[in-house]
């Protein structure tokens, strides 16, 4: 949706025409045709939209466009690439981080008469298709994503010819270029490279919606379009906070030769003027409920609000959880409570993702629970609503995506509903930051080492990281120069490289800064608008007059009884499957562990059980500080008893009679993993279901070595970490022969699974005709 309605006048740009070049005046005039096609015939450029087409068009100069969301950032490139293409340019490249928005922006430039094309991971059997649409002149409009500037295929194959013949280079959602910013994907680092080889005076637009002075700064470094004081005096200024590119940047790609006309930097006014900012804590000040609710946690209040209030909400929107778990707990609660609901996060398969976003855009339902996975590219004009089930940890993140709602329609609601949980879930995605020194040199030097390239897989069982870090730290060495990606892998190019520790600890420290300004936003008693516009260095932020602090006037904190109840028996409602392992991961010969391939059957345990995830809205925080690292050890209480009690008697009775124990029959006896940290919890937890169960125990599996893991690790080197650590004593083995039959083994916290897949292996080998898992938690 392209907003037209509330900057310059239609009147004001008219008159502002008279005072341009004849040819540019014409120039504006076909403009503003390609924007009536795209908004309707009473669309009119707004003066920064002009300037920034001027500029690209007549002046061929480079622009980075700095604008609030539904502004019309894509009326700028749709109508630079009519008016570029109708004077014998190549085709514009878009550089665009989502499928979702690739698919919108098709959509849009069919309007605008371009004709639109896209190679990305979703559609590879066409890609020589619309390479050869591109070599005969029949695509005006390429859009690629990020990732596909490193496809080792497509690098080598298409992207310098691409360099060489475009006519217009856009990188949308610029702000993923900045290691500063909330959203930083190091792909978008390789755009350097790209822009390296652009002829001279090829125009190059970089837009974004959420960026600070300090990531300004740093995304006009980084795309070589340096702006100087003329164009950007608060990003200039911003370079003294921060250093602006990373130290072997240069390595990668030499800085882009400073020729023509300076660049231009386009900031407006980041107000919203649709939307109503507010902030509600349900059962804040609760004196308790009725029975079964009585001293209910904030989770269960905040989930009764939205099956109480949904409905008053305008429209169809939005709700945002922090997690996977809370999106998918959430959307079934409120399918329970009649409201039409869907989920939808990084887990939903892509078909059903596809499928909710349509029902969403055709208001077929009330509200779509998602991650932040639905963020950059969903386009909905009406959309009415967006609520926050937990906060953002950054007020620009929060920003934008409350940017989602209120672009086609006077008044939307932006709820934030914060949990105490939330500070607990910002810590656990920080750690998920550039890894320490140790570890990336030790990942250098693995590859250095490598008389071949070698894949992720292949990497992983000799490195101390997890599957997505360490898929990070190469593609930011890859843009960095240090490594490369090519057919088979990862390969070491022999450039130097520095770690910059320095940099790092202050990324570190502006997301610190950032998680307590949100917290500030939820407490403040100012404009709320106005404080998220000051986040954003919004030199034009004043106080917005329509919030809930500068209007008083607050939507309902109210909770029903019954709603309470209901939201906190179903966020306490138990039982998560444990699946089994059935492969072991590539590459453990590698490091001295001969297991390969598919894990036998007769290996494996059945699926198991366990209270709830780590990341759950109910029982998740209890959980999470029963396995704090630093709780101490202590018996299991009588309430998770009782939830493990429920957990059984629901196992049980989902088998039917005749398969009972997943057809392994009722358990012969109890068996735990012994545990150095908490062998209180283990052990008591193990007594009380045997005493429960009324079932002998049998005994630990013993822990006889402790492995290189010490926590983080991908699936592989954790595999490797336990692959030899435990073992059957001479007790259990003989009790095992006594009594043959299936075991419950007993654990406490399940993360990769291999813990159990080991020892319920030697279980099996031991004479276990089936190892059935108990446990208090999964990670997630």
């Amino acid at each position: 949706m392209i907003d037209q309605t509330d900057s310059t006048s239609s009147r004001d740009a008219a008159a502002k025409t008279t005072d341009i070049a004849p040819d540019r005046a014409a120039l504006r005039a076909e403009a503003e045709s390609v924007l009536r096609a795209l908004a309707g015939p009473q669309a009119r450029l707004r003066e920064d939209q002009w300037q920034a087409i001027e500029a690209l068009v007549a002046d061929r100069r480079r622009c980075l466009v700095v604008q609030r969301t539904g502004w019309g950032k894509s009326a700028v490139y749709f109508a630079a690439t009519a008016l570029l293409r109708a004077r014998g340019a190549g085709p514009t490249v878009i550089v665009s981080p989502l499928l979702a928005l690739m698919r919108n922006q098709i959509a849009a430039a069919e309007r605008a008469g371009l004709r639109a094309a896209t190679i990305n991971s979703a559609n590879l059997t066409e890609w020589s298709e619309v390479e050869e649409r591109i070599r005969l002149g029949k695509v005006d409009l390429l859009l690629i994503s990020p990732e596909r500037l490193n496809n080792p295929a497509f690098r080598d194959n298409v992207l310098e010819k691409l360099a060489a013949e475009t006519g217009l280079l856009v990188v949308d959602e610029a702000h993923c270029v900045s290691d500063w910013g909330h959203d930083f994907r190091p792909d978008y680092r390789r755009l350097r490279t790209l822009i390296a080889h652009l002829p001279a005076g090829l125009p190059v637009l970089a837009t974004t919606a959420t960026a600070n002075a300090r990531v300004t700064a740093d995304v006009a470094e980084q795309l070589g379009t340096g702006l100087d004081s003329t164009t950007a005096p608060a990003a200039k200024a911003a370079r003294s906070a921060s250093p602006t590119t990373a130290p072997n940047a240069a390595k990668a790609a030499p800085p882009v030769p400073r020729t023509g006309p300076a660049p231009l930097l386009l900031r407006g006014p980041l107000d919203r003027a649709s939307l109503r900012l507010s902030v509600i804590r349900p059962g804040a000040n609760a004196p308790g409920t009725a029975a079964g609710g009585a001293n209910a946690p904030a989770s269960a209040h905040r989930l009764a609000w939205l099956a109480d209030h949904l409905a008053e909400l305008p429209g169809s929107g939005i709700i945002y959880t922090l997690t996977v778990a809370a999106a998918e707990e959430t959307a079934l609660f409120l399918q329970e409570h009649g409201h039409t609901a869907a989920a939808y996060t990084g887990r939903t398969d892509d078909a059903q993702r596809r499928e909710a976003e349509e029902d969403l855009l055709g208001n077929r339902i009330k509200a779509l629970v998602a991650t932040s996975a639905l963020g950059m590219g969903f386009d909905k004009p009406d959309l009415g609503f967006v609520v926050h089930l937990g906060a953002p940890s950054s007020p620009i993140a929060y920003y934008q995506q409350v940017g989602r709602a209120g672009r086609g329609v006077e008044r939307a609601e932006a709820v934030l509903l914060p949990g105490p949980e939330d500070q607990a879930i910002w810590r656990y995605f920080d750690s998920l930051a550039f890894p320490p020194r140790a570890v990336v040199e030790q990942v250098l030097a693995v590859i250095g080492q490598s008389p071949k390239p070698l894949s992720t897989m292949a990497i992983e069982p000799q490195v101390e990281l997890r599957r997505g870090r360490l898929e990070l730290m190469l593609k930011v060495l890859d843009a960095d120069g240090a490594v490369r990606r090519v057919s088979g892998g990862w390969a070491a190019t022999g450039v130097p490289w520095t770690y910059d520790e320095e940099r790092y600890a202050r990324i570190a420290a502006a997301r610190e800064k950032e998680q307590r300004a949100m917290l500030d936003y939820a407490a403040t008693d100012g404009c709320r608008m106005e404080f998220l516009r000051r986040q954003l260095d919004d030199p034009y932020a004043e106080p917005c007059g329509r919030c809930d602090n500068c209007t008083g006037s607050r939507l309902s904190a109210e909770t029903s009884t019954t709603a309470v109840v209901a939201a906190d028996a179903h966020s306490h409602r138990v039982g998560v499957p444990i699946e089994p392992r059935r492969q072991w991961p590539s590459g453990m010969p590698s490091v001295g562990v001969d297991l390969r391939g598919k894990i036998p059957e007769e290996e494996q345990h059945a699926t198991g059980r366990a209270v709830a995830r780590l990341t759950d809205l109910g029982w998740g925080s209890t959980l999470r500080d029963l396995f704090d690292h630093n709780a101490p050890d202590r018996p299991i209480s009588d309430a998770l008893v009782n939830a493990v009690v429920d957990v059984l008697r629901e196992w049980s009775a989902h088998e039917n009679a005749a398969r009972r124990w997943s057809g392994a029959g009722r358990p012969v006896g109890v068996v735990s993993i012994s545990s150095r940290r908490r062998p209180q919890l283990i052990g008591s937890l193990a007594a009380r279901v045997a005493e429960i169960g009324r079932l002998p125990l049998l005994g630990t599996v013993d822990r006889v070595a402790d492995g290189p893991y010490s926590g983080g690790a991908n699936s592989a080197w954790r595999l490797r970490s336990v692959h030899a650590a435990f073992a059957i004593g001479p007790d259990l083995a003989e009790r095992l022969r006594e009594s043959p039959g299936p075991v419950l083994l007993v654990d406490d916290l399940v993360d990769s699974g291999w813990t159990l897949t080991v020892t319920a292996r030697l279980l099996r080998q031991a004479g276990a005709t089936a190892v059935l898992p108990l446990a208090l938690a999964t990670a997630g």
